[in-house]
């Protein structure tokens, strides 16, 4: 089989070559200071003996592996670490989809392209399932979905592209779907440290053996280097969520898990606090400057990505490219998260220019769209 290479890297490659200044609003790299506690951790790290420059235990660390089941409510036993929550959706997926019980992965349109990936490389078949206007969760639209094929639902909230922040009752009609098709639900909350709106709860307060939930340190921590993500995971899945780890990977690095533990414990609230206060100030100056530009935009409950529409200038490949060349401003089609949102441009806000970005973008589309090539 033929794999596809995602269209992020495309985008940055092009924007990379480009001859004049180009803003970077493709990646979703933060672009602020990690935990002081991390950097400390790491020195420290440089000094211990050399049985700590070994293999971790492969599930993880067992000190990191207890804090994150101590903030979570869970018994640590269910926390696998693994590396990025790239690798924990990956492993929670294919718990769903190796159980004999279907192969359909239902996925949120838009989506982020990723775990249509993954449901390919997987062996299984993604069906994208229309959102509500504002990227909220149409359950209806689920239920109709889902059939005695389901093995899998994908949700992910704060959610990116739309930024949408899932109700809880709304995630847990969607566990009473999946019970009922014999599904398992797979809730990625990467970005909860990202909750602008106040509203986000987490999927483990919804008491089921059918909700696996995967996070990470990549963004929270601004670390997407370190490679730290983990899955909690019910217990009758977890010892096969462990198995597939270690024939995977064997084991995540050590001093990232060391790092990130002692940042966890170290780290008071107003870290990340300053770190969502920073985005919220930017999502206002980047939506100023889209009124300005005329722009249709969806402003996020979370996380840190804007979608935008420009009339008569739809979100593809080649109308980001033509940003990046006589606009400066790089940002990810439309195209790429699905049928739902082709007309949109998605910019991640991870850039201390991101008022220059939009101020480029309202400069560019003062005179009306350009003329579609």
């Amino acid at each position: 089989m033929e794999y596809e290479e995602p269209k992020f890297f495309h985008v940055m490659q092009y924007a990379a070559a480009a001859d004049g200044d180009v803003i970077d609003m493709v990646s979703g790299n933060p672009d602020w200071e990690p935990p002081a506690a991390l950097r400390e951790a790491l020195r420290e790290y440089a000094d211990l003996p050399p049985a700590d420059f070994q293999y971790p235990p492969s599930e993880g660390l067992r000190e990191l592996r207890e804090v994150i089941a101590e903030r979570n409510g869970v018994d640590s036993d269910r926390v696998v670490v693994t590396n990025g929550t790239g690798e924990a959706n990956y492993l929670a997926m294919a718990r769903a989809l190796d159980r004999n019980a279907g192969d359909e992965a239902l996925l949120t349109d838009p989506v982020y392209p990723y775990y249509p990936g993954k449901t390919h490389l997987l062996g299984g078949e993604p069906t994208l399932v229309p959102t509500a206007r504002d990227g909220g969760l149409d359950v209806d639209a689920m239920r109709a979905a889902a059939s005695e094929d389901t093995a899998l639902i994908v949700l992910n909230t704060p959610n990116n592209p739309t930024g949408a922040v899932y109700d809880l009752d709304a995630i847990r009609e969607v566990v009473s779907i999946a019970e009922a098709v014999d599904a398992l639900v797979v809730v990625d909350e990467v970005y909860d440290r990202f909750d602008l709106s106040g509203s986000f709860e987490s999927a483990l307060a919804i008491d089921s053996d059918r909700v696996i939930v995967t996070s990470g340190f990549s963004k929270s921590m601004a670390i997407t280097g370190f490679r730290v993500g983990y899955g909690i995971f019910p217990e009758a899945h977890v010892d096969d969520a462990k198995t597939r780890h270690m024939l995977v990977n064997v084991a995540g690095a050590r001093p990232s898990q060391y790092a990130v533990h002692n940042a966890l414990v170290e780290t008071p609230p107003e870290y990340y606090a300053k770190s969502r206060d920073l985005l919220a100030d930017r999502v206002d100056a980047f939506t100023s400057a889209l009124d300005a530009a005329g722009a249709e935009y969806s402003r996020p409950e979370g996380a840190f990505y804007v979608l935008a529409r420009f009339d008569g200038f739809p979100g593809t490949m080649a109308n980001v490219k033509r940003l990046v060349d006589e606009a400066g401003v790089a940002g990810m089609p439309g195209e790429a998260f699905g049928t739902a949102r082709d007309e949109w441009i998605r910019f991640a806000l991870v850039t201390p220019r991101a008022t220059e970005a939009a101020e480029r973008l309202a400069d560019y589309f003062a005179g009306g769209a350009p003329d579609q090539r």
